[in-house]
């Protein structure tokens, strides 16, 4: 919604969403009134197009450039080729799931899809185990820290003399948040060395937390702790949102981007899709007279060059890394070596380890039982299987014309050796035998049809300092970040990091030019409640009560 947000509106169920201010008015608005404003954004992902919905809404002129051929970025879908009379597929980059506190994620969604009518939930996603049990989330209550205390009372990952060995120190590290400090708190120990601290017990380790980082497609030696702090705290001590998502019905393209595109159409936005751009630069001052000559030119791929007063950066790591630090014409402020702290900053910017995406159109179908999605521990580089038809519209239909299955496998930071066709031949037989040991029907099956992805463009969120990570602004008013990658305040990450920081961007670039921006929400920035010594009593309860059942 926008700054003007009705009184006693919430995005979700959680009366205690935080509420964060859009620009409304800010900034000299009689210097800019007349003046019209024309921003580039480079990038048609979820940054970009949170960014760029913003602006527009606010009456600016937006372009953007996305080099791909869709929208959506990392969340795009798009058709593959097919053999006359055969029916028609598509391809993603993999499931996500949309969190119902993703506020502003699910705010960018609603320009399109009031209420979300797009979006399915899925009931359960069974975390299952090699060593033959399941977790569920299925009628765990939403309300923290019951929640937490029912998952672990019900888990068969935890014995009594697990939880005898559970730090509790450690573990109530988790409840003591205080959001930003919390993420820089955590600077220089990584996700696998917090866990070791925790002593949870290896199951319950990879099922309940460890899950996290590797839906970053990061090995949790190498991530952050303070982002798997930060993550337990939105997902279950923070949020009375729930631990259930929703997903798509229909492809992402279908159901999610293209409505959206054509809304900015609507809205005058030119969006330019198959158009990389090579350079950005700047010229003049930025504190220089507000109404001289446009600030940037960004040149594209043919030798194109589009004028702009700002851009908003909303690519992956290389490129931003990239086009930022080749960007000519910088300027600061006060601050003489800014400039050069901040190239600093982009020079962490790296990528996560490569994953790999998989997805079969079968001869037969799968158990009926199958859930859409489950997770899985101990099952060699395979880390979720997704039946695609079971919420997808798009793979219904072609399993209803076919009799099949549309099957997808995951493996993040997938181990690829030296990433020669032996060692990417060595990945697949591996992902699809350790599927058939989940869903032992797959081996029997026949694939028709199938893609397969091997990337590495993720952000890798690692060990570094927090505050050493590049922000949403940058030293020159007229260049904005945004992304998953991008250093965030608040407690978000993934998508909708990905959301909150475009809409940051915008609201950066109208707060100084005097229009209304975009409210944000999230989950409580700090603890939601003093629940360490209840939940140190409920912890030693449960210890108790399983000891007993364990010796009676």
């Amino acid at each position: 919604m926008s700054a003007r947000t009705r009184a006693g509106w919430r995005p979700g169920r959680d009366p205690r969403a935080v509420r964060h201010p859009g620009p409304f008015a800010a900034g000299d608005g009689r210097r800019s009134a007349g003046r019209s404003r024309h921003v580039v954004v480079v990038g048609g992902g979820i940054a970009g197009l949170a960014a760029a919905t913003a602006l527009a809404e606010a009456g600016v002129a937006v372009t953007v450039l996305e080099r791909e051929h869709q929208l959506g970025g990392r969340v795009g879908a798009w058709s593959v080729d097919t053999a006359p009379g055969e029916p028609p597929r598509t391809m993603s980059r993999g499931f996500h799931a949309f969190f119902r506190q993703y506020y502003n994620l699910r705010a960018l969604l609603r320009r399109t899809d009031p209420a979300l009518e797009r979006l399915v939930p899925v009931e359960d996603y069974p975390l299952t185990s090699s060593a033959g049990y399941t977790d569920s989330f299925t009628g765990i209550p939403r309300t923290p820290p019951l929640n937490l205390i029912s998952f672990v009372a019900q888990s068969p990952s935890f014995t009594a003399r697990d939880l005898a060995r559970v730090d509790v120190g450690a573990a109530l590290e988790l409840l003591d948040v205080d959001f930003p400090a919390t993420f820089g708190r955590y600077d220089g120990e990584s996700a696998a060395a917090f866990l070791d601290r925790l002593r949870f017990p290896p199951a319950a380790r990879h099922l309940a937390l460890e899950v996290f980082a590797r839906s970053f497609f990061a090995d949790p030696r190498e991530f952050s702790a303070g982002e798997l702090v930060a993550m337990f705290h939105t997902y279950f001590l923070g949020s009375a949102e729930g631990l259930l998502f929703d997903v798509p019905d229909d492809d992402y393209d279908t159901a999610l981007w293209a409505p959206l595109g054509r809304y900015l159409a609507g809205l005058g936005v030119r969006v330019r899709t198959g158009t990389t751009a090579t350079s950005i630069a700047f010229r003049g001052d930025p504190a220089g007279e507000p109404d001289g000559p446009a600030g940037a030119v960004v040149e594209l791929d043919g030798g194109e060059r589009i004028e702009a007063d700002a851009v908003v950066l909303a690519a992956d790591p290389v490129t931003t890394q990239t086009l930022a630090a080749g960007a000519t014409g910088v300027r600061a402020g006060a601050r003489p070596d800014a400039v050069d702290d901040w190239h600093d900053r982009l020079e962490r910017l790296r990528p996560a380890p490569p994953f790999a995406v998989w997805r079969r159109w079968l001869d037969r179908p799968v158990a009926a039982s199958r859930p859409p999605f489950v997770g899985t521990s101990g099952f060699g580089p395979l880390d979720n299987v997704t039946v695609l038809q079971r919420f997808e519209a798009g793979a219904r239909r072609w399993v209803s014309e076919t009799g099949g299955a549309v099957v997808e496998l995951h493996a993040y930071a997938a181990p690829v050796g030296d990433g020669s066709e032996a060692a990417i031949a060595a990945l697949r037989d591996s992902m699809w035998t350790e599927a058939a040991r989940v869903y032992p029907e797959l081996a029997e099956t026949r694939a028709l049809a199938e893609e397969w992805l091997l990337l590495g463009d993720c952000p890798m969120i690692g060990t570094e300092p927090w505050v050493s990570r590049p922000g949403v602004s940058t030293p020159d008013p007229r260049l904005l970040l945004a992304g998953d990658g991008i250093r965030c305040e608040l407690p978000v990450a993934l998508m909708e990091r990905a959301a909150t920081t475009g809409f940051q961007a915008a609201n950066t670039l109208l707060a100084g030019w005097g229009r209304p921006g975009q409210d944000l929400w999230s989950v409580p920035t700090g603890a939601r409640h003093r629940v360490s010594a209840p939940l140190r009593r409920a912890m030693d309860r449960t210890r108790r009560v399983r000891t007993r059942s364990v010796t009676g």
